[in-house]
C-alpha cells in the first residue's frame, strides 16, 4: 500500500498532521492513544493492515495528536478540551461532517467528550483496545471476538450511524 499524504489541518495555532484514505460512503475517525507518528504506523505490517482493512468500506481519517508525531510539539500535556477541538479541526479540514469515532487507549477519554459535546458530529463512537497486533488472552485473535475494525464498521452502520458524504 502507498503511503497516504500528510496534511496539515490548524488548530489553536498548533498544526496538526493527518491523513485520509479510502472513499467509502461514511467517515471513521481513528484517535490514537499516548504515542503515534502518522509515517512510522505504516512500517508495522500488522496496523497497516487493519487500517486499510478499515478504508476498504469507510473513509478512513488518522490524525497525530498535538505534541505527538508530526503535529507540532507542545509544552505540557494538553487538557482533553484541546485535543478535542484538534479533532474537530481535522473533521473541518477533510470537510466531515459526521463520523464514528474510534478512540483508542488513551484516545478513548477524548473521543467520548468530543461525542457528548458534538452529538450531531458523531455517528458512533467504537472505543478500542487496539493496537490490532496486540494478542487476545488465548494467543491469537480468532474469529468469535470482534475485532476493532468489525466493531468500527458495526457502530457506523448502526441505525442514525450513517455519515453525509
Amino acid at each position: 500500500m502507498e503511503l497516504p499524504e500528510t496534511h496539515y489541518a490548524t488548530s489553536g495555532g498548533v498544526s496538526i498532521a493527518y491523513q485520509v484514505l479510502g472513499e467509502g460512503p461514511f467517515d471513521i475517525v481513528y484517535v490514537p492513544g499516548f504515542v503515534s507518528h502518522l509515517e512510522l504506523r505504516w512500517r508495522v505490517p500488522s496496523f497497516s493492515a487493519s487500517l486499510a482493512e478499515l478504508a476498504e468500506f469507510s473513509r478512513l481519517i488518522l490524525f497525530d495528536k498535538r505534541g505527538t508525531g508530526m503535529s507540532d510539539p507542545v509544552g505540557g500535556a494538553p487538557t482533553l478540551e484541546t485535543r478535542m477541538d484538534d479533532l474537530r479541526a481535522v473533521m473541518d479540514a477533510v470537510g466531515s461532517q459526521r463520523a464514528a469515532i474510534v478512540g483508542v487507549s488513551e484516545g478513548g477519554p477524548m473521543s467520548a467528550l468530543f461525542a457528548a459535546t458534538y452529538p450531531a458530529r458523531t455517528a458512533a463512537r467504537a472505543p478500542s483496545r487496539w493496537p490490532p497486533c496486540a494478542r487476545w488472552p488465548t494467543g491469537s485473535r480468532t474469529k468469535s471476538r470482534r475485532s476493532p475494525t468489525t466493531s468500527a464498521g458495526a457502530a457506523a452502520r448502526e441505525p442514525g450511524g450513517r455519515s453525509s458524504p
